[in-house]
């Protein structure tokens, strides 16, 4: 019996890897250059693409559980219904997929309405999976860290609704539970959805006072100019990408990312502890600051 970990390299996926082989289980990891990979000894490593359908094919033999992980690409869409029509082929039944919370609500967001059109593949074609639905990552914050300590400026146009922002490490560990969960199971489970979230649910001007809080100094709020947001990113990464990151981040600034009644509980349920705070994980990434 064996789990196959898409987006094996990325920083949930390797994630996943991890606590998978914390957890005695048998790991198999789609990667693209196996000599880059650099993962845990005793993991399986497939030489593959989610676009390559005859290394699909080998990826999938044996396979019994599938975690998967599409990256925010412009084929995203075609991938991921690439990877469910091979699996179906090779006899996956049980699934954990990484969607993103509100997939249904932010519709004009394509990363967003890419996720939620495979949701509701997945439920089409009746796999016996949890869907999860992860909120903004604390992770992305490490990108703006030098921003932040050499600026005084938190620059993230997030607004005032707010988000439960999540460790990515909660997110693998929650992630690589559920998969086993299905996994050790004698029959496939029922479909459901989690959604992951933080403990807390943050406004821009509260996330840039916990990093004054954290740094000792005055860090303020850069506002909510996601045009002005599109722009920067379009100086290191291609302008589809820097377009959509700007429509996410209207629908922060109008919707948020709320969590619903009972999620932050379900998930300290999940993992027999509390949850990482956004206050501790900034503390982490600036200690060296």
């Amino acid at each position: 019996m064996t789990i196959l970990v898409t987006g094996a390299t990325g920083t949930i996926g390797r994630n996943v890897v991890e606590q998978l082989v914390k957890c005695g289980a048998n790991v198999r990891a789609l990667v693209r250059n196996p000599e880059k990979a650099n993962l845990p000894a005793g993991v399986a490593v497939a030489l593959g693409d989610l676009l390559d359908v005859d290394s699909l094919r080998a990826a999938f033999s044996g396979v019994s559980t599938l975690f998967l992980l599409n990256a925010v690409v412009p084929d995203e869409f075609t991938q991921a219904l690439t990877a469910l029509n091979l699996a179906r082929e090779a006899g996956i039944e049980r699934l954990v997929y990484l969607s993103v919370i509100h997939s249904d609500l932010y519709v004009n967001v394509p990363h967003f309405a890419g996720k939620f059109g495979v949701e509701r593949m997945i439920e089409q074609m009746d796999f016996k999976a949890t869907i999860l639905r992860p909120a903004y990552f604390m992770n992305n914050e490490l990108m703006i860290k030098d921003a932040v300590t050499e600026y005084g400026v938190y620059p993230m146009p997030i607004g005032s609704k707010g988000l439960a922002m999540i460790d990515a490490r909660d997110i693998g560990e929650i992630a690589a539970i559920e998969l086993i969960r299905r996994e050790t199971s004698p029959t496939p489970l029922p479909r459901e959805r989690i959604n992951l979230v933080g403990p807390d649910t943050l406004t821009g001007a509260e996330a840039a006072a916990i990093w004054s809080d954290v740094l000792g100094r005055t860090i303020t709020y850069g506002g909510d100019d996601a045009a002005g947001f599109e722009k920067n990113l379009r100086q290191f990464m291609p302008g589809w990408m820097a377009f959509d990151m700007r429509v996410m981040s209207e629908r922060f600034l109008t919707e948020g990312m709320i969590p619903e009644a009972g999620d932050v509980e379900r998930l300290t349920d999940i993992l027999g502890r509390a949850l990482r705070s956004y206050r501790d994980f900034v503390a982490e990434i600036t200690t060296s600051a």
